[in-house]
């Protein structure tokens, strides 16, 4: 599990060999070996010996801005990567065995939101004029990039640009499904515009710290990418491969959402924008964890949600050693 300190004030500290957190309110204890990483996400007080205990236990303390975007994270030096696997992604991310990479990446992409609408239109049946067109479209889009040919170089602007035409559509249709007082006009980051997005946003966050500590675990480098360029200090690798997984957040947002559990008090404007305040992400990191933390059936055996992101990212890794 995730402990989340999201409580101003909040102070983490060992007591024995537990956690100790303790708020104006409340104190109570956990184990480290229920704990898989710590998020705090306000302002808040960690001893030495409490990151000591969350080394030894392999548990990596990450740092999140008021958007939920990880600004900072505290981990073991001893990284479990070879030299081999990261030699080989340099290799792969320089010919057309990147290419196939890159394609491979963004069509899971666009096939989790097609399952997703699926499953949505299973449920809607009288908004079918609206799904199905989107479907069709993103099921196109697909074609059209298992078309692509040429060097990554040449490939990826197109692939940008097929990637961002079908999240446009696939946007659009989810703004509709919305009860009407939460529809947004387009997709909006950091800050969001509404309060849609800011929720999506902070999800997102969430997910890009889980992808980041999945790759180094694998051995990874999360610098060298292939759909996205390399720009200095951008980990490049982690943006891209949270697209096979953005799916599972947007899943958690859209069901508060069209469920109608989202209140207007969990938001808070802010500067040209909108953010999710502390009673916002106490809600959703509820919910967030709640479906991570369901097993399905997946490579054949049950596992965590969560736990499907190492899963496919030793895959990738392994990948590369054997050159498939």
């Amino acid at each position: 599990m995730q402990l989340i300190i999201n409580t101003y004030g909040a102070y983490i500290k060992k007591k024995d060999d537990l956690f100790q957190v303790k708020t104006d309110k409340a104190s109570f204890e956990i184990s480290p070996k229920k704990v898989s990483s710590i998020l705090i996400s306000t302002a808040a007080t960690i001893t030495t010996d409490a990151i000591k205990l969350a080394v030894d236990y392999n548990i990596d303390i990450i740092f999140l801005d008021e958007y939920g975007a990880p600004y900072a994270r505290i981990w073991h030096s001893k990284l479990g990567s070879t030299v081999l696997i990261r030699r080989r992604q340099l290799e792969f991310s320089m010919d057309e065995r990147g290419v196939s990479l890159a394609k491979k990446w963004i069509i899971t992409k666009l096939e989790n939101h097609i399952e997703f609408l699926q499953k949505l239109l299973a449920y809607r049946e009288n908004r079918r004029t609206d799904i199905q067109p989107v479907i069709e479209t993103i099921t196109a889009t697909v074609g059209k990039i298992k078309k692509l040919t040429g060097d990554l170089d040449k490939v990826r602007g197109s692939l940008l640009g097929y990637e961002g035409s079908a999240g446009k559509t696939y946007f659009e249709l989810i703004s509709k499904l919305l009860p009407e007082q939460y529809r947004f006009s387009a997709r909006s980051r950091m800050p969001a515009k509404d309060s849609f997005n800011a929720m999506l946003n902070y999800g997102y966050g969430i997910l890009y710290s889980m992808v980041e500590k999945a790759c180094i675990i694998a051995g990874l480098d999360p610098y060298v990418g292939f759909v996205h360029t390399d720009n200095y200090n951008k980990k490049s690798l982690v943006f891209d491969l949270m697209e096979l997984f953005r799916v599972f957040v947007e899943k958690v947002v859209v069901y508060q959402f069209t469920q109608k559990f989202v209140k207007q008090e969990f938001f808070d404007k802010i500067p040209k924008g909108i953010k999710l305040n502390d009673a916002g992400k106490k809600f959703f990191l509820l919910k967030f964890n709640d479906y991570f933390d369901k097993r399905i059936r997946y490579g054949g055996r049950n596992i965590k949600i969560r736990d499907i992101i190492q899963f496919e990212l030793h895959k990738i890794a392994n990948s590369f050693i054997k050159e498939e």
